[in-house]
């Protein structure tokens, strides 16, 4: 009687130690697939950049989105962070290469995520190149089920001397 009891609280504890285990994955799937939708909205933004599209560029971003720019400035909305690459993609970036890089996703809440990111931006200018660099921090929050980037600050990374 004595084993038939113990072998019934070590399939008990088996049993729960599994279900813990299967419950423990559950989280890291969902993390995994809005991971994927955080860096896809990343990737929009260099496609959109490289396509010239204000539009393209500013789709992930949250209707009021905060967004300084690299240069210090401040832009408040989608429509305005679209309507003002319009203007450097027809103008100074039209010949621009933009390419980004997730460094860091670090989920602060099942809803909200800091993103660092690394950026290059290779312009012609003439027979020369010139390279920006940048590192970007985004606060991306997610509702509805989609992610957006709600803040956004761009900085200028110089070499040090």
């Amino acid at each position: 009687m004595r084993s038939d009891n113990t072998l019934r609280r070590l399939a008990l504890a088996l049993a729960a130690l599994a279900a813990c285990a299967l419950y423990a994955a559950l989280p890291a799937a969902a993390d995994n697939a809005d991971e994927a939708a955080i860096r896809e909205n990343v990737r929009q933004m260099e496609a959109g950049w490289n396509a010239k599209s204000g539009e393209q560029f500013a789709k992930p971003f949250a209707a009021d989105a905060d967004y300084v720019v690299i240069n210090g400035s401040y832009v408040k909305g989608r429509e305005a962070i679209a309507q003002g690459h319009q203007r450097i993609f027809d103008t100074f970036y039209k010949e621009s290469v933009l390419s980004l890089s997730v460094k860091q996703v670090r989920m602060l809440r099942p809803d909200v995520a800091v993103v660092h990111v690394t950026g290059t931006n290779k312009i012609p200018r003439g027979a020369e190149t010139q390279t920006g660099e940048a590192f970007m921090t985004l606060l991306m929050t997610k509702e509805s089920g989609v992610w957006r980037i709600a803040a956004f600050q761009n900085t200028e990374v110089k070499a040090v001397r």
